[in-house]
């Protein structure tokens, strides 16, 4: 499947939103909010578009905020008030600046900016952003990392308190089963597992791990258990689609990936993938794949969501239903939210190109750059947006059609018609020959 387009103010929405995704549901004032922000903000981190590696605590509250305030579409990059003025230091202000920061190598860069405006180095009316100061102190090596770990990883266990607050995926490679033409296809288990009640929300054989198999289990696991807070993930190529991400965000899912070659952290998953290969697979005997997910299906129901885990001292259908008050139900229009997005800049005929389809856009949209969302299943139904409003469903260009539109005055279409009973063609063959008197 191939990726919506990742440019980069998208890159930088999806940024945003993976830094402040726990927090989001969180009420403004909550204890420990800001100690939170300030452990983010500690962090290093690869920023699309920039070289800074660091987010300010108070740059985190205006994207919460914003969040808050418009959904994920109000983390796009807005454009910056200043655009126009210089934005470079001159050197005595640089200079006084580099001297506050050695002086004093703890301080933050704000209260750099401050003590600068103090001394009458740098007016108070003059703008100087945080971010270009940042720049200059880590040019000089004056931006020491805080905030790490005085040990290793923390590697304890963990368990969510409530069914829905994080769901944990993998894939485990399956048996070659024959297909229609009884060619053997191998397999690939794509399950999800609910944290706290170890119920599978999903789990089914499918014939690919890409991306396409992966948006299918996950439309269907939300579907049928709502939606979750948080979705742990491998690093697997599909797990890191840009496309996925998207979806997250939108749905308002926190995306977390395990860390490379650390398995403890997919410890659950792992555990039942192991139950499926030792309970589930011995016992097998169809063949097919409709017959593999059948079985499969009735044994994760039949057996596996009735038996008392070992771990929680109840059945995992018992643990999950026991506080369904406190799971978010899946919206209305689930499917649209797994649409794929183009982003294309539509000509000067109104038509734009997807998937080798030409559509025609509205007039107001000319030489406007939009998003088109769409299915691949579904190319008659292609949604078209700009600055995030909706422009309707736009139609694919009949060009036989196109020849016949005519416009009046006011320059409205009007479409002559095809009746074949005008069509005066051939009279000239088909009528007696006249001699002239």
């Amino acid at each position: 499947m191939s990726e919506p387009d990742a440019d980069l103010p998208h890159q930088v929405a999806l940024f945003r939103y993976g830094l402040i995704a726990e927090l989001v549901r969180l009420p403004p004032g909550t204890p420990g909010l800001y100690r939170r922000l300030e452990a983010i903000a500690a962090q290093d981190h690869r920023i699309p578009g920039s070289s800074r590696t660091r987010v300010a605590v108070e740059t985190l509250r205006d994207w919460l905020k914003r969040y808050r305030e418009g959904g994920f579409e109000a983390l796009l990059p807005r454009p910056r008030a200043d655009r126009g003025t210089p934005r470079a230091l001159s050197a005595a202000i640089a200079e006084a600046l580099l001297a506050i920061k050695e002086a004093q190598p703890g301080l933050s860069v704000r209260l750099a900016i401050a003590q600068a405006r103090a001394s009458g180095v740098v007016p108070e009316c003059h703008h100087l952003p945080p971010s270009t100061v940042h720049r200059l102190f880590k040019q000089h090596g004056l931006m020491s990392r805080t905030g790490e770990a005085a040990s290793g990883e923390d590697r304890r266990r963990f368990a969510y308190a409530r069914a829905g607050q994080l769901w944990m995926s993998d894939v485990m490679h399956g048996p070659a089963v024959p297909d229609e033409t009884r060619r053997k296809r191998k397999t690939y288990l794509i399950a999800i597992i609910d944290d706290h009640s170890r119920l599978i929300v999903h789990a089914r054989f499918y014939l690919s791990e890409k991306l396409a198999s992966y948006l299918l289990a996950f439309e269907d696991a939300i579907a049928a258990r709502g939606l979750p807070r948080k979705l742990y993930v491998d690093n697997g190529a599909a797990f890191r689609s840009k496309h996925l991400e998207y979806i997250a965000a939108s749905l308002s899912i926190s995306l977390i990936h395990a860390k490379p070659y650390m398995p403890q952290g997919k410890g659950k998953i792992e555990r039942w993938f192991k139950t499926v290969r030792n309970s589930f697979l011995p016992l097998f005997k169809g063949s097919g794949l409709c017959q593999l997910n059948a079985a499969l299906t009735r044994w994760i129901i039949e057996s596996y969501h009735e038996k008392v885990h070992s771990a929680t001292g109840q059945t995992p259908f018992e643990r999950f239903t026991a506080k369904m008050h406190c799971l978010r139900s899946a919206p209305a229009n689930l499917k649209d939210y797994f649409r794929k997005v183009a982003r294309r800049t539509v000509s000067k005929d109104r038509s734009v190109t997807l998937n080798g389809r030409l559509y025609e856009a509205p007039v107001a949209l000319i030489s406007k750059r939009v998003e088109l969302l769409y299915h691949d299943s579904e190319p008659q139904t292609v949604e078209i947006k700009y600055q995030n409003k909706s422009f309707g469903m736009i139609r694919i260009v009949d060009l036989h059609v196109n020849c016949r539109v005519k416009r009046d005055k006011n320059n409205n279409p009007q479409i002559e018609s095809d009746n074949s009973s005008t069509y005066q063609g051939g009279k000239l063959l088909s009528a007696k020959r006249t001699t002239p008197s």
